[in-house]
């Protein structure tokens, strides 16, 4: 997990010391082929992937899941986590298996309040990460719709 962590895009250029103290919180994972986490399940980790390609997958109260976005190598998902929301609002994925770090959100939290100025870095890395994310929404909500109104003539 070493240069998987040292060359993280969100890491690169920090620190020793702010490595030192952002590293123990995480953890290698292996996230399977099919679903880690469905919308609803608690929240407990956010995602680091280090290889391979997940869905975020949203399902509205009246339709099928959509796949709202993929992340890949660098990205980061599960944000509810981190948001304080006690619950994924929405799921995630895998394509194929896929390597990942992971954090707890509370322990990421407790991170931002005890080092205020790793927090703040990480915070902001952490949304201009996601900044760019909401691809192809137009297309997959215009299908739904699209399979509703022919569902009902």
């Amino acid at each position: 997990m070493d240069s998987a962590f040292e060359n993280f895009p969100l890491f690169k250029g920090l620190n020793k010391e702010t490595l030192r103290i952002i590293k123990p919180l995480f953890e290698s994972c292996t996230c399977h082929k099919g679903i880690i986490f469905e919308q609803g399940d608690p929240a407990v980790y956010l995602y680091f992937v280090i290889e391979g390609s997940i869905d975020i997958l949203y399902k509205p109260y009246d339709a099928p899941s959509i796949s709202i976005t993929s992340v890949k190598s660098g990205d980061v998902f599960g944000w509810s986590a981190i948001a304080g929301d006690r619950a994924y609002t929405s799921g995630a994925a895998c394509k194929t298996e896929c390597q990942a770090m992971r954090i707890q959100g509370e322990d990421l939290r407790n991170l931002c309040i005890q080092h205020p100025q790793t927090g703040e870095i990480l915070l902001d890395r952490l949304a201009e990460s996601v900044s760019t994310r909401w691809q192809n929404a137009h297309t997959q909500v215009r299908d739904i719709l699209t399979q509703g109104i022919l569902n009902t003539s």
